[in-house]
């Protein structure tokens, strides 16, 4: 996609809201998506939901999850290495799976518009893709490798993730300019990531734990 001339882009520090974790049988975040009632996250070999009210993992699923978790409001979605399954959160069955464009290269994933987006971690792309067969529909280029993706508002999120800099970015869905950044304290990396209400969920990698992040707020 082609880029547009460069736009100012506003930045800021993260505020941590409460951090989660680490918890038992999972020694790394990945993905990272909210259903509404419980936070999911990737663990490697299985999903786990929690209670974003108390922290405590409410129930888990045994599924591969290597990378990004969305959730259309009544499947769940979960990278595994070069697939994408589709999930019925409320038996764990997996009802159906289509190939990741990324061939085991995809890191975030988020589902908004009818349709997946899927972050490239070292292609520094973000493709929208046909949830039905995978098909790619648009590619959003990025400057910075790309980890968790998330839809809010109509504003596209992403974290990077480069050594001990990680960030949250706002970027433009046509042409990939960042409009705004977030940036974590250093050290703090950021995987899965995902948006609910005032809120990001972020992913903290080989930590164990999941960031609640405030999301800035918008002029009415």
């Amino acid at each position: 996609m082609k880029k547009s001339a460069k736009q100012s882009t506003q930045k800021s520090t993260a505020e941590i809201l409460r951090e989660y974790g680490p918890f038992p049988d999972a020694d790394r975040v990945n993905g990272v998506t909210f259903d509404g009632r419980h936070v999911w996250f990737a663990s490697g070999e299985r999903l786990h939901a929690f209670d974003p009210a108390d922290g405590k993992v409410q129930r888990s699923i045994e599924v591969a999850s290597h990378a990004g978790t969305a959730f259309d409001g009544e499947h769940l979605f979960q990278i595994a290495e070069d697939l994408i399954h589709k999930i019925d959160p409320k038996t764990g069955h997996i009802v159906n799976t289509i190939p990741a464009p990324g061939g085991g290269g995809d890191s975030g994933l988020a589902w908004a518009e009818g349709s997946l987006w899927v972050g490239q971690h070292r292609g520094r792309k973000i493709l929208q893709i046909d949830p039905a067969n995978g098909n790619i529909l648009r590619t959003i280029e990025s400057n910075r490798i790309v980890t968790g993706v998330t839809w809010v508002d109509d504003e596209l999120w992403h974290g990077t993730w480069e050594g001990d800099e990680s960030d949250l970015r706002r970027i433009d869905p046509q042409t990939g300019d960042v409009l705004e950044r977030i940036e974590m304290p250093a050290g703090t990396g950021v995987s899965g990531l995902e948006a609910a209400g005032d809120r990001f969920f972020a992913g903290g990698g080989h930590s164990g734990t999941v960031r609640a992040i405030r999301r800035p707020k918008r002029a009415a």
